[in-house]
């Protein structure tokens, strides 16, 4: 995942006009594009959540459906089992890495955006330093 997509939950001159683009077709469309800007960053984990709720529900009714199927075989059954069981825990531990990881690009992004901020009021303040000795001709016409 790269942090240079053009349409990410920011302000950016794609997302804005996007936005004003949705507002003038059709004005929910500039709402949502809007509530994107906003809140899309949230977007991320409520879709983890709700994946993680569904995949939990489902795995459930599964489960029910396997424990119904024995072959009759009981050391097959049981080893069947114990290596269900081991693989869900492989998918919890690949869901723990996943979440990890996705923390830590957030925080990437994070420092990145913060570094741009820093390098712009350092620029910015440099350029009021050196403005402050000269003195500013008044534009004003006056007659």
């Amino acid at each position: 995942m790269t942090n240079s997509a053009l349409i990410r939950p920011a302000w950016t001159p794609a997302t804005i006009a996007l936005m004003v683009v949705g507002f003038m077709v059709f004005w929910p469309l500039g709402l949502a594009m809007l509530a994107y800007i906003l809140w899309g960053d949230r977007l991320g984990d409520f879709k983890r959540d709700v994946n993680r709720k569904t995949d939990h529900f489902f795995t459930g009714c599964r489960r029910g459906a396997h424990r119904h199927s024995y072959t009759g075989n009981v050391a097959f059954d049981d080893w069947r089992e114990k290596e269900l069981e081991r693989l869900a825990e492989e998918r919890r531990k690949l869901d723990e890495m996943r979440d990890d990881f996705d923390e830590y690009m957030r925080e990437l992004r994070r420092a990145k955006d913060q570094e741009e901020f820093d390098r712009f009021m350092n620029e910015r303040n440099k350029g009021r330093k050196s403005g402050r000795g000269k003195s500013v001709p008044d534009t004003k016409d006056e007659d």
